[in-house]
């Protein structure tokens, strides 16, 4: 009786054991779900970031192309002016000898 009654308190703390140690299907699939939020999460943070690198390096573009054709005028005009000078000096007649 004796073996009996120990065999099967043996076999009743061996099964509650490895019961309690194993992870149910609800705990998986909540950690399955918890793993794939943190994963979209720092998916969603990278795209951010690289959507913000890329904006910026934009802006820096648009501001350096603005600043090249800004001077390009610039030249354009002055140019111009030396060109109209030199046709002023050409057509007057007060320097004609």
């Amino acid at each position: 009786m004796k073996k009996l009654l120990l065999s099967i308190v043996l076999l009743g703390g061996i099964t509650l054991g490895t019961t309690s140690c194993r992870e149910t299907t609800q705990e998986k699939a909540e950690d399955a779900v918890e793993s794939a939020a943190d994963d979209i999460d720092d998916a969603a943070d990278e795209a951010g970031d690289e959507i913000e690198d890329a904006a910026e390096g934009t802006g820096e573009k648009i501001g350096k192309a603005y600043d090249e054709a800004k001077e390009s005028v610039k030249e354009a005009g002055r140019e111009i002016d030396e060109a109209a000078d030199e046709t002023e000096e050409a057509l007057d007649p007060d320097d004609r000898d």
